[in-house]
């Protein structure tokens, strides 16, 4: 007899065991989120106004973000997808095409800035401080224009302003540091010392990010390859695609295309030793580096400059070769020096080739108008040289008026006083967009080296003639005064720092938060946001009441009608609210010491005695 099947009980003693488990409630931050969305466990203000928002604008590239956060929320272009600049460092002489170009700059400048509110942050601008990173020398009229959108069109509550350069030493945690801006117009070098920025030391360069990509079109111009797509499947598969090779046309590098090659593609290679007879590179015993010749003409920066006016003429005359060859098809005739410009770069183009181990690359573009009647895109075939040494512009030094960023840094540590160039030298923090590409900051570091440990002795050959019974004069040391400082040079962020020399440098070397060089100001102005300090504060009242002072001062009859957002002829209150270190008057030096009581009396006698 079949019996029914009980259901299988727990044991009283199981069950006394098994309890309910109870949530505790913490009220600690670091647990509890305030949001799904938001990965961090930072409880976000998602709805309140304390945190503030960082902007830091570029000439090309804009980070925005709230402060308190690791990264920015939103990195874009500001001037479009192709990469263009906002603003350049030339601008118009006359006063009317400076008035066109401020309206257009304003035009362009509201239109990112009500993009960062609306559509990268989602935030109300009426309720949120800005901290405005600046660089020290962005033009006043330029910090005028965003001052004005941000209070009057988005109405925010207040803005502060704060320098790049010590916003950066902030996120390294350093009160005291010197810090190279590397962007896209220029390269700056300021110092500071206990968070005090020293302006009159700032020294730049306009070798940055703007002339690498200048030289990187120059010489894929002239020594590059493209394979254009072939008119039809049948020929892709017959025609060989070495029979197709031309040079390069001047539409297919646009600024989008040769943005993607400097970012992705290019890197720092290490310094070539020129010096002594015997070279790990050569290629025999008895064969003398292929130097170019020791002429300023035949320099790369020269080279770069000088091939933006011929590019448009020897590509218009080769659009059409069906063959390509390096030596025939270089055009340097419109340049001053005529054939030896040619074959400086000639050399300077061998030289590189025979030491470089990059391989070539072969990118997609897409063909220029004139040759869309093809299938598919067209092959640029970047040489490995180019890629290895198209930053040599950055380092090539000598100029009075572009120093390499290696000199500009040595400069600076000639001007500030003698006490503290040990401790700047070994504290030294590289930022910006063109630092990113691989090698640079230990290039620099070397680059560094290489320029104070050089003596007179290899100078001494171009020295003026003796004269009769009197000695040679000596050869100017440009940083003799720097040669003792060699074991203290350390660069706080160097990825691969050389073996230290000293306790300074190894205490400095590689010891910061490893934040990307491009981030490092955005992150300094985060932290700034939410430790709630920062520069110098400009509220919306104040800007308001120096307006309608500047309206009121202004005589209502004699004033003309200003158009509608007119930003050259209109009356702003910038040059009394906004802070501008150029125009504030340097700071009151230590008072004299108090002279002992005797030496009033006794020194007029030693002036008579002298």
């Amino acid at each position: 007899m079949s019996t029914v099947p009980a259901t299988p009980r727990r044991h009283a003693a199981q069950e006394s065991m098994m309890t309910t488990p109870q949530t505790t409630r913490v009220a600690s931050s670091h647990i509890v989120q305030s949001s799904p969305h938001y990965p961090t466990t930072r409880r976000h203000s998602l709805y309140g106004t304390e945190d503030r928002i960082i902007l830091d604008p570029g000439s090309r590239i804009w980070k925005v973000g709230f402060s308190g956060e690791g990264k920015a929320r939103d990195v874009f272009y500001a001037g479009g997808e192709g990469g263009q600049s906002l603003w350049t460092l030339n601008r118009a002489s006359k006063p009317a095409d400076r008035e066109e170009e401020d309206r257009v700059l304003e035009a362009k400048l509201e239109a990112c800035l009500r993009s960062v509110f609306h559509n990268s942050l989602l935030t109300d601008p009426k309720s949120r401080k800005v901290i405005l990173v600046e660089h020290p020398l962005l033009p006043l009229h330029i910090k005028e224009i965003m001052a004005r959108i941000l209070f009057n069109n988005l109405q925010v509550p207040s803005i502060s302003f704060a320098s790049s350069h010590l916003l950066a030493l902030l996120a390294a945690g350093r009160v005291t540091g010197l810090v190279l801006d590397c962007g896209h117009l220029e390269s700056s070098v300021l110092p500071i010392f206990s968070f005090r920025p020293l302006y009159p030391h700032l020294r730049t360069t306009p070798l940055a990010g703007a002339r690498l990509s200048t030289h990187i079109k120059a010489l894929l111009l002239m020594f590059g390859t493209y394979i254009p797509p072939a008119t039809s499947l049948s020929a892709t598969m017959n025609i060989p695609a070495a029979t197709r090779s031309t040079r390069v046309p001047q539409d297919v590098l646009t600024d989008k295309v040769i943005d993607e090659i400097k970012t992705r593609i290019c890197f720092v290679g290490e310094p070539l030793d020129t010096e002594g007879p015997s070279q790990s590179m050569s290629p025999g015993p008895g064969d003398d580096l292929d130097l170019p010749p020791s002429d300023p003409a035949m320099s790369e920066s020269e080279f770069s400059r000088v091939s933006a006016d011929i590019d448009s003429n020897f590509s218009s005359q080769h659009a059409g070769s069906s063959s390509y060859s390096v030596v025939s098809h270089s055009q340097l005739a419109g340049m001053e020096h005529g054939q030896s410009a040619q074959s400086g770069v000639q050399v300077l183009a061998t030289m590189y080739s025979r030491h470089s181990t990059a391989t070539d690359i072969h990118m997609r573009v897409d063909p220029p108008p004139s040759q869309q009647t093809g299938t598919g895109r067209g092959t640029l075939i970047i040489p490995g040289w180019i890629r290895e040494r198209a930053a040599e512009v950055l380092f090539e030094g000598g100029d009075v008026d572009e120093s390499s960023v290696a000199e500009v840094i040595l400069d600076t540590l000639l001007k500030v006083p003698v006490d503290l160039r040990k401790t700047l030298a070994s504290s030294i923090l590289v930022i910006g967009g063109t630092p990113m590409l691989p090698g640079f900051i230990p290039r620099l570091q070397a680059e560094l080296t290489r320029a104070v440990s050089q003596t007179s002795n290899s100078t001494s050959s171009s020295a003026a003639p003796s004269r009769a019974g009197k000695a040679r004069p000596a050869v100017y040391d440009r940083y003799a005064a720097l040669r003792p400082l060699l074991p203290y040079f350390a660069i706080l962020n160097n990825p691969a720092p050389p073996p230290p020399a000293s306790a300074n440098a190894s205490a400095n070397a590689g010891k910061v938060p490893a934040f990307t060089p491009a981030m490092m100001a955005w992150v300094g102005g985060s932290l700034a946001g939410a430790l709630k300090t920062g520069g110098v504060e400009v509220q919306r009242e104040k800007w308001d009441e120096a307006e309608a002072q500047s309206d009121e001062d202004v005589p209502m009859d004699s004033s003309p009608p200003r158009p509608a957002g007119g930003a050259g002829v209109r009356s702003s209150p910038a040059k009394n609210i906004l802070p501008d270190w150029t125009r504030t008057p340097l700071p009151v030096g230590a008072p004299p010491a108090a002279r002992p009581p005797g030496a009033a009396m006794s020194s007029p006698s030693v002036q008579v005695a002298g």
